[in-house]
């Protein structure tokens, strides 16, 4: 579904380029639960945006379902993120005035369904998060958790292929975090493609396998059985301690 060839994004800052993706080479598959993890700054971020067709690539090849997205025009790129790409954000990016069926209802608006067929998705989507109570109330009544499954519901309301969610739980209480990280989990059993950035190494452990990022390069491709140790591995290398210094004999051979 999704190959990544050398893929690169450089940003310039006060004139100096700052290459915050380097070259990422990697295959994804259909129905495939990856996490990418790594340090701020890493490029976790910007390789998702990438994905999601949010940004373009300095260099490389994207190649999504088949198509290279580098060749697609504006309204090309519109119509794969409105059908075909869904999003989750931290912050949830719901509209406070509307209630929760209309936040649903939102991208269904652009994409121009006729009013019936966005309400029939909307309760659906409502249904499947456990929030059809809910639906005539504004995100102002609704829990941190509550608020998380509504802004699934409005992703998965255009039925899209693939679901791109940053740290989804980075704002939520451990109890709402795993009800959110069941519902996406049943979404990936359904058959869609769940990519998430994550921090959380018990968020990690839950995809089939994790894509490790340093300075803009993915630097270890771990399967989940092997994340625990790997993650081990990785923060003894970065708390121990410094060898000591060899000491400095020149001035005592010099006095010999």
């Amino acid at each position: 579904m999704i190959e990544l060839a050398g893929l690169s994004r450089t940003f310039e800052v006060g004139g100096e380029p700052v290459h915050a993706l380097v070259e990422v080479t990697e295959t994804i598959a259909a129905g495939e639960h990856i996490a990418l993890m790594g340090p701020s700054g890493s490029g976790k971020s910007t390789l998702l945006h990438l994905i999601g067709c949010l940004d373009r690539p300095s260099a490389g090849s994207y190649r999504f379902e088949g198509r290279e997205v580098s060749a697609l025009s504006e309204r090309e790129l519109d119509q794969v993120r409105q059908q075909r790409i869904g999003f989750i954000f931290q912050s949830f990016h719901l509209i406070g005035r509307l209630d929760a069926r209309a936040n649903v209802e939102l991208p269904m608006v652009f994409a121009e369904l006729s009013r019936s067929e966005r309400r029939q998705r909307a309760d659906a989507a409502l249904q499947a998060v456990g929030l059809a109570h809910r639906a005539e109330h504004r995100p102002s009544e609704l829990s941190g958790g509550e608020r998380q499954r509504l802004a699934i519901a409005r992703a998965v309301a255009m039925r899209p292929a693939v679901l791109l969610a940053d740290e989804p739980t980075g704002n939520l209480d451990s109890r709402s975090g795993g009800v959110v990280l069941d519902l996406l989990e049943r979404l990936n059993d359904d058959g869609l493609t769940l990519i998430v950035v994550t921090h959380d190494p018990k968020v990690a452990h839950r995809a089939d396998r994790v894509l490790l990022l340093e300075d803009g390069r993915v630097v270890q491709r771990v399967a989940r059985d092997q994340l625990a140790a790997v993650l081990a591995g990785r923060e003894l290398a970065e708390t121990a301690p410094a060898a000591p210094a060899e000491p400095d004999t020149r001035a005592t051979r010099a006095t010999r």
